[in-house]
């Protein structure tokens, strides 16, 4: 009596109890991964949330250090004019960070580089070349 082949499929629902089990391992396994997905982007919505929170709090703090370079600057002269214009710089900053905080720069950074594709790379290249030097001494 000859035998009939048995497929790779079969041989594999016999080698693991059948197509029940393997449907179990299959719901389970996606099941695995599925909760996998959600704490990952749990995870990644509360990294986003503190960097944004960071960011508004150095903005806070840039805004804080104009009080004291306003006081104590000289008021005129070139110096006067310097120390107006790095308090100036300062606040504003400041005010963007907290308005913005990191998710909003990261998306005007992106429309920058998507609108000036040229220079982007260029600074890219030269920031490169900076940091190479930096870490080689």
């Amino acid at each position: 009596m000859a035998q009939t082949p048995t497929s790779p499929k079969n041989k594999e629902e016999q080698r693991f109890g059948g197509g029940q089990h393997m449907e179990k391992a299959r719901e389970a396994t996606s099941q695995a991964a599925d909760k996998a997905r959600d704490a990952v982007s749990s995870a990644s919505q509360a990294a986003s949330h503190t960097a944004d929170n960071l960011a508004a709090s150095a903005g806070s703090g840039m805004k804080s250090l104009t009080n004291p370079i306003s006081r104590n600057a000289p008021r005129e002269g070139m110096m006067g004019d310097a120390s107006r214009s790095v308090a100036r710089t300062l606040r504003e900053g400041g005010k963007y960070l907290e308005r913005e905080a990191l998710s909003g720069m990261m998306e005007d950074v992106s429309t920058l580089v998507r609108n000036h594709p040229m220079p982007a790379v260029l600074i890219g290249v030269a920031l490169g070349y900076l940091i190479c030097g930096a870490f080689r001494d």
